[in-house]
């Protein structure tokens, strides 16, 4: 892990414990027992039966520590509804505060707001965030191989899995990828999702070039997401050509001034998003 992901988890760490101790772990349960069962996120991206056309997850965060401030007038409701209508097929929000400007609560806001399954996208580190998330409204979790334990990750895909959530894990180096590829599907097929992370942990620079490579040790394709990196209609056809149609898209879309009108025309559906 590069110096500044540890910092990042350490924090990450302390705020966990900090939230256990404002509210207990049976409370949580209590709390989750009295949902409704989360929508289906690996439905919503996955698509097996019909065309080859990509799905966008569409991220919403204000700020992010390589890029800066992303956008000033940050507004996730109303970026949310945007991309509904731009053709996203699932949200992804950013609930760390420090690091992303982001918020737990968030999370809920959205759903109420649109109809598509929410990310978390988090630092999870911890079990009791799986729990947390699931009570904050989120329909499917973050688990990053670069931070988590084999051991770890499969606990955490068994939780979400009983809690009805799916779980998009993800890697950003080969090694990782070689470890986690085999428990995708992991309980069971329908819940789980591989994320190829284009960002170099070390120089915080993306290369799309990067998910061609690692696409090499990956049989099924089609649960695959392509992360960071993509920035136009070619980018999203040089995936479909390999057999990727899941596309995690944020800061290319937060940088203009409607985010969903530019969903529409990355997709090629120019004119039918509305502000």
């Amino acid at each position: 892990m590069t110096s500044l992901l540890d910092k990042i988890i350490a924090r990450k760490r302390v705020e966990v414990a900090k939230a256990k101790s404002q509210v207990k772990l049976k409370v949580l349960k209590e709390r989750a027992a009295g949902m409704d069962r989360p929508r289906n996120f690996f439905a919503a991206v996955v698509n097996s039966r019909g065309p080859r056309r990509t799905r966008v997850i569409a991220e919403i965060k204000r700020q992010s520590p390589s890029a800066g401030v992303i956008r000033e007038d940050f507004d996730h409701v109303r970026i949310a509804k945007q991309y509904h209508q731009g053709g996203a097929a699932a949200i992804s929000c950013l609930t760390d505060e420090e690091g992303f400007g982001g918020h737990l609560g968030y999370l809920q806001q959205i759903r109420d707001a649109v109809p598509l399954p929410v990310l978390r996208k988090d630092f999870i580190v911890d079990q009791y965030q799986v729990w947390e998330s699931r009570v904050a409204g989120a329909d499917a979790i973050l688990l990053i191989a670069e931070v988590l334990e084999e051991g770890q990750i499969l606990d955490m895909m068994i939780l979400a899995r009983e809690l009805g959530m799916t779980t998009l894990v993800e890697a950003h180096e080969v090694d990782r990828l070689l470890k986690v590829r085999h428990y995708i599907g992991f309980p069971h097929a329908g819940y789980s999702l591989l994320g190829i992370n284009n960002r170099n942990l070390k120089s915080m620079k993306t290369d799309l070039s990067h998910i061609f490579r690692l696409l090499e040790f990956v049989e099924n394709r089609q649960v695959v997401v392509c992360e960071s990196g993509i920035s136009t209609r070619a980018d999203l056809a040089r995936l479909r050509q390999r057999g990727v149609n899941i596309a995690l898209i944020g800061e290319r879309l937060l940088r203009q001034p409607d985010p969903g009108r530019a969903l529409d025309e990355l997709l090629g559906r120019p004119g039918k998003s509305k502000t």
